[in-house]
């Protein structure tokens, strides 16, 4: 049991963290091919330290950088929305 929980919380993570890149590439306007690579980085961010303030730092530096007007807050407050997205995913993805 465990062990699948552990599972589905990597899981749901590299999800939520996929669906936040998807997230800042749309604000960015990066084109589609631009965009499936980002969240790939975006999902590589998070393996720099323990927690998600890598994956924060990250969006939002790349935001910024972009010119997007974006707080942290902001970026928080999508993080939390593609957790719960992610989440819903997953379980619907699980039950099939």
């Amino acid at each position: 049991k465990f062990a699948h929980d552990e599972e589905m919380r990597f899981r749901i993570i590299a999800r939520r963290n996929r669906l936040l890149g998807q997230w800042a590439a749309r604000r960015m306007g990066l084109s589609e091919a631009e965009t499936e690579s980002y969240a790939k980085d975006v999902v590589r961010s998070d393996f720099e330290e323990a927690g998600e303030h890598d994956v924060i730092r990250k969006v939002l530096g790349d935001l910024t950088s972009a010119g997007v007007e974006c707080d942290e807050t902001a970026v928080t407050e999508a993080l939390r929305n593609k957790e719960i997205e992610a989440r819903r995913q997953i379980i619907e993805a699980s039950n099939l």
